[in-house]
């Protein structure tokens, strides 16, 4: 099964999930079994608005999955885990920095959220020791892979985001694209100088302008779209990858 959304939720196949927005462009995901009543939160960047919305909906806050160490993606670690009484799980290069870590976890570790089981998968690149949780019909990638784009190499290399990208390639086409940015409408702009040609694009990309036009959150994506429309992904090797990479970075 995959993406769907039912009465404005974003719902996955085991999954309830619901996006956040804080910041001027993070994406907090709160991902909910129904069954046993567990509410993961990944990448809090600050803590109240993910209280906030747990206790609006009666859910209960288990744990917490941290994609990397960056503190918009772990500034709000201390305070739920202070609230709440949950477990910390982060990627096992970047536990040092990581407030709370409780548990750290490398590619071929599993995760649960109730009756939901993720695999935990490295994605270096964006930062060292970067991981992704892949649920059934979910991917949580934090800030690897966004919509039509992918994240700037600030600890990691090309190479290392290629492999990446190709892993999460790898993945069913309906898997959702649950990244950690509003990043699309930009994303999407470079995107068309990188494929002029590319009709699948030009059109994601008049979608998304008239969605930030309403309003309109435009993410979650999904891993066939990402595939078809993502420069990134589709790059053929490293040197391509990192070209555009470097385009990207210096694009206004």
């Amino acid at each position: 099964m995959g993406l769907h959304v039912e009465h404005g939720r974003l719902v996955g196949a085991m999954l309830e999930i619901v996006r956040i927005p804080v910041l001027s462009d993070n994406y907090i995901w709160l991902a909910h079994d129904a069954a046993s009543g567990e509410t993961a939160v990944i990448d809090p960047a600050v803590a109240e608005p993910v209280l906030a919305e747990a206790k609006a909906r009666g859910w209960r806050i288990t744990q917490i999955l941290n994609t990397h160490w960056h503190p918009d993606h772990v500034g709000g670690n201390a305070e739920i885990k202070a609230a709440t009484g949950c477990t910390v799980t982060g990627p096992v290069e970047e536990a040092a920095k990581i407030t709370g870590i409780d548990r750290a976890v490398s590619e071929g570790d599993t995760v649960r959220i109730g009756s939901a089981e993720g695999r935990v998968i490295d994605v270096p690149g964006h930062t060292a020791g970067h991981i992704a949780y892949s649920f059934e019909g979910a991917l949580f990638c934090g800030d690897t892979l966004f919509a039509m784009g992918c994240g700037r190499l600030f600890e990691g290399t090309a190479a290392q985001m290629f492999d990446s990208l190709g892993k999460l390639m790898a993945l069913p086409d309906e898997t959702g694209v649950y990244c950690a940015h509003e990043y699309t409408e930009s994303n999407g702009r470079y995107a068309l100088t990188a494929e002029p040609e590319n009709t699948a694009i030009a059109a994601r990309q008049a979608e998304v302008l008239a969605m930030r036009a309403r309003g309109e959150p435009t993410v979650p994506s999904t891993i066939g779209l990402e595939r078809a429309t993502n420069p990134f992904t589709r790059a053929q090797d490293v040197a391509e990858l990192a070209a555009r990479r470097t385009a990207k970075d210096n694009f206004r």
